[in-house]
Order: C-alpha cells, then sequence, then structure tokens
C-alpha cells in the first residue's frame, strides 16, 4: 500500500447547484454534508456519491488555462491540496481529518450545469476518459464525524496485485471419492 499526505483547503456546500459556498467546518454524514443539498438527486448525491472531491492543485491549473474556476464552482464539498490526483482512482480510501473515512467510487460525469465556467463552453475538459487526472471524484462514507479546513488528509492506495490477492480466496480440489 502507498500512502499520500495532504490537507483540506476547502469545505463547500449549498442549498442545491452551484457554486458551492466555503465553510470553515461541517459535519459528514453517510449522505456527505449534513449542510450541503444537491437539486439534481439522480445525478447527484446518495450513499455511493455522498462527497465530491476535487484538487486546488487542479482547480488552478484549470484557472491559468483561462477557465473562470474556483473551489465549489464544479460541485465539489471538499477541496484537497498536497495530493497527486492522478493517484485519487475509485477503491482508494481517503481519511479526512481525525474521524471521516472514505472510499472513492467513481469518477464524476462533468455537469452541463458548469459550462459557464470554462471558457469555451467545453466541459469535457474535466472528463476522465480525455483528460486523465482532471476529474472531480465522488465518494462513499466509511466513517462519519467531523472535518475542517486545515484538516490533515491521507491517501491509501493499494496495488492492484493487493487487492485482487485479498479478494480472490484460495480454491481447494478435493479428490473424487473411489
Amino acid at each position: 500500500m502507498k500512502e499520500y499526505r495532504g490537507r483540506i483547503a476547502g469545505i463547500q456546500a449549498s442549498r442545491g447547484g452551484v457554486p458551492k459556498l466555503p465553510l470553515e467546518s461541517a459535519e459528514v454524514t453517510v449522505e456527505g454534508l449534513s449542510v450541503d443539498r444537491q437539486a439534481d438527486r439522480k445525478a447527484h448525491g446518495g450513499p455511493l456519491r455522498a462527497l465530491c472531491l476535487y484538487s486546488t492543485e487542479v482547480i488552478a491549473k484549470l484557472a491559468a488555462e483561462g477557465h473562470d474556476i474556483a473551489p465549489g464552482h464544479l460541485g465539489e464539498n471538499i477541496t484537497i491540496e498536497g495530493i497527486d490526483w492522478t493517484q485519487v482512482k475509485p477503491g482508494a480510501r481517503m481519511k479526512l481529518g481525525a474521524e471521516v473515512e472514505c472510499e472513492i467510487t467513481t469518477f464524476t460525469q462533468p455537469c452541463w450545469k458548469n459550462a459557464h465556467w470554462f471558457s469555451d463552453g467545453d466541459i469535457s475538459r474535466i472528463l476522465q476518459e480525455r483528460n486523465p487526472g482532471f476529474s472531480r471524484v465522488y465518494a462513499r462514507v466509511l466513517a462519519t464525524g467531523n472535518i475542517g479546513t486545515g484538516d490533515d488528509v491521507v491517501l491509501t492506495v493499494e496495488a492492484a496485485s493487493e487487492r485482487i490477492g485479498r479478494q480472490q480466496p484460495r480454491t481447494f480440489r478435493w479428490a473424487p471419492p473411489a
């Protein structure tokens, strides 16, 4: 297993829609931030998409390209700094602060409501299939608690061989009856 360390740079929430606005701290439940809402529950939210996470470094790269992007604009609840975002993949686990643990479930699909933040309106700029390492991610919450801006973040990534070895039980073959 490999660990990467960073910190929570921002916590964002809204009553539904974007941009999500900054908070100093928040309670994290199995449904996500207790104070956050999603306007479209078919596309966002729920236990497997409880948190939307993003990187401050990726946001800075997008802004440097001329896109009007800032923390919370793309609907992320938590912005993280100091972690190599290319390592944040489904199956990885993340500890947020002292209490909260989550597991990355999927890369997010860009939402059409975010098109106006992009200089050319092309939301595929943050589509994982086209631009690996630029996608936001969804996570499910494994352990609830409170988080605050500045809290430590630890990302744990398992090698495929470790995961497969753990998931594949040894097969025993019994001799046929005589």
